[in-house]
């Protein structure tokens, strides 16, 4: 099953999302060197890692080279995970499950999730706590707190909607 199109359709609803934002002021960490993940997924590997992308937008490539086809862009702030390094190089999955390449100077500490499905912000961090919005699978949310109970992230919405999420509706940590 070709997911591109899925991919690219995430990254145009992204960017769409992103920009009337990019007006307001956002402090960004500088970006951090990456570190190699593990290649496969099992039950016995460690969590996965997450960077994000620190850079306006990143272009995303099928191999390690400006030379390669360039795939789509990914919007400030989205989350992907790490696979492997090749010098400057990050092999990244995003939240399709494609698997694309990024300069490495894009990339850094992960600071937001992506809804991975109707994700539920509620005021505490209960499965029954009061709803106070809900949020599509691709909506971008930055993480305020993660230090918040076991299986909750509290989090802010673009337009200044803060709660908690379950880590079960979100990905990028």
């Amino acid at each position: 099953m070709n997911r591109r199109p899925a991919a690219a359709a995430v990254a145009a609803l992204l960017l769409a999302a992103w920009l009337p934002a990019q007006g307001q002021a956002q402090a960004r960490a500088p970006a951090t060197t990456p570190t190699p993940a593990p290649t496969t997924s099992t039950p016995t590997s460690p969590s996965p890692q997450f960077r994000e992308v620190t850079s306006a937008a990143a272009v995303l490539y099928d191999g390690p080279s400006e030379r390669a086809r360039k795939l789509f862009i990914a919007v400030r702030g989205t989350p992907l995970e790490l696979v492997s390094t090749l010098n400057e190089w990050v092999k990244v999955r995003d939240l399709g499950g494609d698997v694309l390449w990024v300069q490495r100077s894009e990339l850094g500490e992960a600071r937001h999730v992506l809804a991975s499905t109707l994700a539920s912000v509620r005021r505490r961090a209960q499965i029954n706590g009061e709803l106070v919005v809900q949020v599509e699978r691709g909506v971008l949310l930055e993480v305020l707190d993660a230090s918040a109970p076991a299986g909750w992230l509290r989090v802010r919405h673009r337009d200044g909607i803060t709660g908690f999420v379950s880590t079960d509706e979100v990905w990028g940590r």
